[in-house]
C-alpha cells in the first residue's frame, strides 16, 4: 500500500496532491497532512456532527443565490454587501480578476501562491516576478518592489501578506503607503487569505483601504480559515464599481450548499472560531522551537499557519517528501516547483504537538538516522554546528530564467542583467533593475520592522550554508522584539465582529 500512495503523491507533485485521492489509495486511512493549509481546530466535532446530520438535505436541493449567501456573510463581517464579491474559492476570484481587470502586466514578489504567476500567464500577460532574496530572509522590501514596478512600467500588482509559503508579513502602515506611492496603477491586490492565522498587529487588513480607493482589491479565504478547503468559499472586498464588476460575472449559484450551510452556522460559533485561531498562533510557536532545534534546519518568520523551513546541506527534499511520506505516513509539501524556491525548502502546515513531535521525529531519522540511509550526508552538517561555508547546492525552481536570476543575485542586491533570447525573452520572466537612488527615498518609505531570518555574520549568506541555531518567538511572530499587539479575535454569538477590523474604531 505505501508504494501505491508513493506513486500517487509523485503522480500529483507538479500540482497540490488530493488528501481524498491519498486516502483513497490508502483504505481511508491518509497520512498526517503537514502541506494542506487549513485549520486543524475548525470546525468542531459538534459541527460536522450538524453537518453530517443534513447531509441529505444540503445535496439534495439548490442552494441558495449567491447574493443571499454574500449578504448573510457580510452580516456577519460588518462589510456593505455592494464591496463584496464571494467566490467557488480564491482561484475562481483570482481568475475572474485577471480576466476583467488585468490588461497587460502584472507584477509579484516570488516565490508566492502559483495562481498568481500561472493564471495571468496562461492569458498571455507579461508577468514580471520580483525575488525575494534567500539571504534576507525572504522578507518583501517594499520600497524596492514600488521601484521595480515602475522600472517595467507593470500595470497591476499583487502583494500577499502573509506570504505563501514563507509566511512574510508586512504591517498595515507600510501597506498603505505602498497603495498611496503606487495610486495611478490599473489595480493592486492584497491577498490576505492567511490573514486570519496573524498576530503581530491587532488590525492588520486593509479592506477598508479597499473599500475607499478605485484601484484596490482585498482578496480573502474562508477555506483555509474555517478549515474547510474541500468546500470552496472565498471572497474579495473592493469599492462598489470593481466588487459589482467582477461579482456581475459570477454565475447565479457558483456557491454550493455545503458553502451556504456553513456560512449561516458561522453566526453561533464565533468564540469557538476565535479559540482555534489563537491555538494555531500558539502551536505556530511551539513548532518552530522544534523544527529550529534540528541540526542545520533553518526555520524562517512566519504569520501564517505554515513555516517555511531551509533543509540542511546535502538534503533533496524530493528524497525527504517522499520517505517521510512512504517511512512515517507524513505528507509535506516540496516546494521545487514554485518559482523563486527550490527543493531545498518545504513548507510544513502548523498542526497540534502530537503530530509535530511525529514529524520531528521523522524528520531526524530521515536526515539523521542511521548513516547509510541518511539525506544528509556524513559531515555535511556535522552536529549543526555552522562552520561559515558550504557546498554549493543545486537550485531548480522550475523555471531556469528564474534559477539563473536569483543565482546570479542571490542576496547581492538587483544588478541589471542583459537578456538575450535564451533567458527567457517573451516569457514575461522580469530582469532585475537597479533601484533608482531619487525616485523613492527609503526615508519616505521605511520598510516594515521585520526581523531577517538567522545568516552568516557578515556578508550575503552563500547558497547552501546552514544558518545559525533557532529563532526567539519573537522572531516566529513576525515582531521586532516588542511584545505583540493582542489578538483580540471575535466574540461569541449573538455578535460576530470581522479579525479585518470592520465597525471598529482606532
Amino acid at each position: 500500500m505505501a508504494g501505491d500512495v508513493t506513486s500517487l503523491f509523485r503522480s500529483t507533485a507538479a500540482h497540490s496532491p488530493s488528501m481524498a485521492a491519498l486516502a483513497r489509495a490508502s483504505d481511508g486511512a491518509g497520512p498526517v497532512d503537514f502541506c494542506i493549509p487549513c485549520n486543524p481546530y475548525f470546525p468542531t466535532p459538534a459541527m460536522f456532527e450538524e453537518l453530517a446530520g443534513r447531509l441529505r438535505e444540503i445535496i439534495t436541493y439548490y442552494p441558495s443565490g449567491a447574493d443571499t449567501i454574500t449578504a448573510e456573510l457580510c452580516g456577519l463581517l460588518g462589510l456593505p454587501p455592494s464591496c463584496v464579491a464571494m467566490g467557488n474559492g480564491s482561484t475562481e476570484l483570482i481568475t475572474w480578476i485577471d480576466h476583467l481587470l488585468v490588461r497587460e502586466s502584472l507584477a509579484v514578489p516570488v516565490p508566492t501562491f502559483g495562481r498568481w504567476t500561472d493564471q495571468p500567464l496562461e492569458t498571455g500577460k507579461r508577468v514580471d516576478m520580483f525575488p525575494l532574496q534567500e539571504s534576507s530572509g525572504f522578507v518583501l522590501d517594499l520600497a524596492r518592489y514600488a521601484d521595480f514596478i515602475r522600472a517595467r512600467g507593470t500595470r497591476v500588482a499583487v502583494v500577499c501578506n502573509p506570504n505563501n509559503p514563507d509566511g512574510g508579513f508586512q504591517h498595515k502602515h507600510a501597506l498603505v503607503q505602498f497603495l498611496d506611492a503606487l495610486a495611478d496603477l490599473d489595480l493592486i491586490v492584497v491577498d490576505e487569505s492567511f490573514l486570519e492565522f496573524a498576530d503581530a498587529e491587532a488590525e492588520p487588513s486593509v479592506v477598508q483601504e479597499a473599500m475607499l480607493r478605485p484601484n484596490v482589491v482585498v482578496l480573502r479565504s474562508l477555506g483555509k480559515n474555517f478549515g474547510l478547503h474541500g468546500i470552496r468559499f472565498g471572497y474579495l472586498v473592493a469599492n462598489p464599481a470593481l466588487a459589482g464588476r467582477v461579482r456581475s460575472m459570477l454565475p447565479k449559484w457558483n456557491l454550493n450548499s455545503f458553502a451556504e450551510h456553513v456560512v449561516f452556522m458561522l453566526r453561533g460559533h464565533g468564540a469557538e472560531y476565535a479559540r482555534s485561531l489563537s491555538q494555531v498562533r500558539r502551536d505556530r510557536l511551539e513548532m518552530a522551537s522544534r523544527l529550529s532545534a534540528l541540526p542545520g534546519l533553518t526555520v524562517y518568520p512566519s504569520q501564517g499557519n505554515f513555516l517555511f523551513v531551509r533543509l540542511p546541506v546535502g538534503a533533496e527534499g524530493t528524497v525527504v517528501r517522499d520517505r517521510l511520506l512512504t517511512e512515517h505516513r507524513v505528507l509535506v509539501r516540496e516546494c521545487g516547483n514554485k518559482i523563486g524556491s527550490s527543493s531545498r525548502f518545504l513548507r510544513l502546515v502548523v498542526r497540534p504537538q502530537a503530530d509535530v513531535h511525529r514529524l520531528v521525529s521523522g524528520l531526524d531519522q530521515v536526515l539523521y538516522g542511521a548513516r547509510a540511509g541518511a539525506a544528509v550526508p556524513e559531515g555535511a552538517a556535522g552536529a549543526g554546528a555552522w562552520s561559515g561555508a558550504g557546498p554549493e547546492t543545486g537550485y531548480s525552481s522550475g523555471t531556469a530564467a528564474v534559477d539563473r536570476l536569483v543565482g546570479r543575485t542571490n542576496g547581492s542586491g538587483h544588478p541589471v542583467i542583459t537578456a538575450g533570447p535564451e533567458a527567457g525573452t517573451g516569457t514575461g520572466v522580469p530582469l532585475p533593475l537597479a533601484a533608482p537612488p531619487d525616485r523613492f527615498p527609503a526615508a519616505r518609505f521605511p520598510a516594515p520592522p521585520i526581523p531577517a531570518a538567522p545568516r552568516a555574520p557578515t556578508g550575503p549568506t552563500p547558497p547552501g550554508v546552514p544558518a545559525r541555531g533557532g529563532l526567539t518567538a519573537a522572531q516566529v511572530r513576525g515582531t521586532d522584539g516588542l511584545e505583540a499587539a493582542p489578538a483580540t479575535g471575535w466574540p461569541g454569538p449573538p455578535a460576530w465582529p470581522d479579525a479585518a477590523g470592520m465597525g471598529r474604531t482606532g
